[in-house]
């Protein structure tokens, strides 16, 4: 089947907007990442919330994986259910209902949680007690993203004296999410931080860094133990942009109809915010029309994906169905029932996203 031939099979059996993974490019992008933290010596913890699938996270462990990352206790819930185990929730969890939820969830999974403040950690010995079970708990440090996470050193080793001092809860470690360019900066936080909990008498065994950008910086900061790249199993604009994949690397792309030209340098895409996202990425336009790279989708309305064509000698006529790589793919899924799967230019399947809208 041509690449025309499997567009028209899309639009006809899925209809569009549709989301497109192929699966030999997804299994390329799971190998090199795995790859990539063997020869590091790192273990390889994927983030689950770009692709929200218990089939993909599966993939990813039988290619060698040891553990997942979810951002939310409702995305480790629908893993835990599927089988899978060792999962670290990289996310404050605050409030009676998901302590209880927190509480079902380790009575029947290894999980791991992360703290960035007394407050949570005031409330997770709740959990461990309905478990029965000890929980993992590793202080959350910021160097450099200014997003969560302890500022300093002292605050991080104060959080971890804390944590060793509540009944139930067991001082695991450190979560990094540092810049791509605070090597030096993460290194002096994390030495700091390790020399601190070692003269209280604890040992930091895990120190989990994250980003696919930061794949290239894997090995760079001495007393890393494992890595949680989410982005990397489908790539996107984003990461073009990063240096860190090329065009063949992005296995997802949304499947679009043309479906007006009010006007030679104007057309209208069938796909809009509720499909491609407001969420640019910091780049111009709102994803890379394959087809026509020079054309831009300007912006949205809910269903409507507005085209400047003023750029390109080859514009699309009403009808024709073009692919989009979009800026930021993790939020493209959550915004998706399933994903249409190809290997190549065939249709194999359909995967469901099973963690999709599991905000909480």
């Amino acid at each position: 089947m041509s690449i025309q031939a499997l567009k028209d099979e899309i639009a006809r059996r899925f209809g569009t907007p549709a989301v497109v993974i192929d699966l030999d490019v997804v299994e390329r992008n799971i190998a090199r990442v795995q790859a990539l933290c063997d020869a590091a010596g790192i273990a390889n913890r994927p983030h689950i919330k770009t692709h929200k699938s218990p089939v993909i996270a599966a993939m990813q462990r039988d290619a060698g994986a040891r553990g997942i990352t979810c951002q939310k206790l409702g995305e480790a819930e629908i893993m835990a259910e599927s089988g899978h185990d060792d999962i670290l929730i990289s996310y404050n969890i605050l409030g009676e209902e998901k302590l209880s939820r927190l509480g079902r969830l380790l009575s029947r999974a290894r999980v791991t949680v992360a703290a960035d403040n007394p407050v949570v950690v005031a409330g997770l010995p709740q959990a461990a007690a309905m478990a029965g079970r000890d929980l993992d708990v590793v202080v959350e440090c910021d160097t450099g993203r200014k997003r969560a996470g302890v500022e300093t050193a002292a605050e991080a080793v104060a959080l971890a004296r804390d944590i060793a001092s509540r009944p139930g809860l067991s001082f695991a470690g450190f979560m990094l999410y540092p810049p791509e360019n605070a090597v030096a900066e993460t290194q002096a936080f994390l030495e700091a931080a390790q020399a601190g909990v070692r003269e209280h008498g604890l040992e930091p065994r895990m120190v989990s860094s994250g980003g696919t950008p930061n794949l290239v910086n894997l090995g760079k900061i001495k007393g890393v133990t494992e890595h949680r790249a989410g982005t990397s199993v489908f790539n996107d604009r984003m990461m073009l942009a990063a240096g860190v994949a090329q065009l063949e690397d992005c296995a997802l792309t949304v499947y679009a109809t043309v479906v007006s030209r009010a006007g030679p340098e104007r057309g209208i895409l069938d796909s809009g915010s509720k499909t491609l996202t407001y969420d640019t990425g910091g780049l111009e336009g709102h994803g890379l029309v394959l087809e026509h790279p020079q054309a831009k989708i300007a912006r949205f309305a809910e269903e409507h994906g507005f085209l400047d064509l003023s750029a390109c000698n080859d514009r699309p006529g009403i009808g024709d169905v073009v692919r989009i790589v979009p800026n930021h793919v993790c939020v493209v899924v959550n915004m998706v029932d399933r994903l249409v799967a190809v290997r190549g230019d065939e249709i194999v399947g359909e995967l469901p996203v099973a963690a999709r809208g599991r905000l909480t």
